[in-house]
């Protein structure tokens, strides 16, 4: 066995076993590009040795994907067959483990107009938001990994000597990210991670901050009002039945829920955000009453206008993350045009759809209760990142006390 194929099984328990959690005769379904067949094999040879019950297959294709998205017409490229409708609830019915394999194609969709992207996103997010719902208050197990593509490697190392030695580089990058080593069992490393992240979230929770301040020299200048009555999480989720899993993998991230109608204040992003195969550059939002009321990108601002504009949602946020600046993926200098990766480099917030886990008791109410609480619903969930190395966070409590949480972009608490 080369030292590559080892690490790769490594992996894929990693994804399965720790990430998944995959249970004794639980059912999987596993999604996946057609040109990662290879991985997606161990991943389900890892699946049926840890007990699933059934492991199914739901296969993408980029190049199929762009020639449908050019060729079709705006409705019948927004339709949701209703067979996809009964097949996503029977993923929920029987509470499927769902493994996601991305494997990036930057740009891939940028000649593409960007109201039929988002007439398509709109359209399969209402139809399926049953789905995703479920999902987001942990009804099950779920699990976000990524594996290399050669347009994806180039990318991200463009002086590679051959697209072989970018893939290369890009496997090495993601595997250092999650803690894969020849010389470690990553199973046992994510356990003493997730401890620590464990105690983080505890430290933050045990404060019960009422606003974060956020600042830096770049522009950020913004005050985030959290949710009453928010839970700090990050590392190792449970779900409703109370079986741990982790949701992303790598994850560096502890974060929480923003009050919908809190946010004042300008943040000027620090990193691209690839959306929808499309790469949105410098972007800077502000903020009043929770709403963006201004935004700007040098490039592909059409397609930042877009996400705002997919519906009233979209232009609150629903997640908050800190992430120190010198956390182990910050440290690999690595721009991954990959929000898996590079959200865990970087403090970031989400633009949409809120976690209902995020509040005591969310995983349990409805969503009128929800948003009469705050609470922010969107067919969206669009990380971006605005961390920096001078970033600082104060956070006030509801007695106005206020205690610095980062100096000089890092933890000091």
């Amino acid at each position: 066995m080369t030292k590559l194929n080892e690490l790769l099984e490594k992996y894929a328990k990693l994804i399965v076993r720790v990430g998944a959690n995959v249970q004794k005769d639980q059912r999987v379904l596993i999604t996946s590009s057609t040109d990662n067949n290879q991985f997606a094999r161990l991943i389900v040879k890892e699946a049926y040795k840890a007990g699933a019950k059934e492991v199914s297959l739901s296969w993408y294709d980029d190049e199929i994907a762009l020639m449908s998205a050019v060729s079709q017409d705006i409705k019948t490229y927004q339709e949701v067959p209703n067979y996809l409708v009964e097949m996503f609830k029977h993923y929920k019915d029987e509470e499927f483990a769902h493994i996601h394999i991305v494997s990036e194609n930057p740009g891939l969709f940028k000649d593409v107009d960007s109201n039929k992207l988002m007439a398509r996103r709109r359209s399969r997010k209402e139809k399926l938001s049953f789905f995703d719902d479920f999902m987001m208050s942990n009804g099950s197990q779920w699990t976000i990994a990524a594996v290399p593509n050669p347009i994806w490697a180039m990318k991200v190392f463009p002086d590679s000597r051959s697209v072989e030695a970018a893939m290369i580089k890009l496997w090495d990058a993601i595997l250092q990210a999650c803690r894969v080593a020849i010389d470690n069992d990553p199973v046992v490393e994510w356990e003493k991670h997730n401890e620590a992240l464990r105690k983080h979230n505890q430290l933050l929770n045990d404060y019960n901050f009422k606003y974060l301040h956020f600042k830096n020299s770049l522009g950020t200048n913004l005050t985030v009002e959290l949710i009453k009555g928010h839970i700090w999480l990050g590392g190792a989720e449970k779900t409703q039945k109370g079986v741990f899993f982790n949701a992303n993998v790598p994850t560096e991230e502890t974060f929480t829920m923003p009050y919908k109608f809190g946010t004042q204040g300008k943040v000027v992003a620090t990193k691209p955000l690839n959306y929808e195969g499309k790469l949105i550059e410098d972007i800077y939002l502000v903020f009043k009453d929770g709403k963006v009321i201004e935004y700007d990108a040098k490039r592909e601002k059409v397609a930042l206008e877009s996400l705002l504009n997919t519906d009233e949602g979209s232009k609150y946020i629903g997640e908050i993350a800190l992430i120190s600046h010198n956390s182990p993926i910050s440290k690999m200098n690595i721009l991954f045009y990959e929000t898996l990766f590079d959200e865990n480099a970087s403090c970031h917030m989400a633009l949409g759809k809120a976690y209902p886990i995020n509040i005591k008791g969310g995983s349990d109410m409805e969503m009128e209760t929800l948003e009469a609480l705050g609470y922010n619903n969107s067919v969206n969930h669009v990380d971006f990142m605005f961390g920096s190395s001078d970033m600082e966070i104060i956070g006030e409590k509801e007695s106005g006390e206020k205690v610095k949480i980062f100096q000089k972009g890092n933890f000091i608490i």
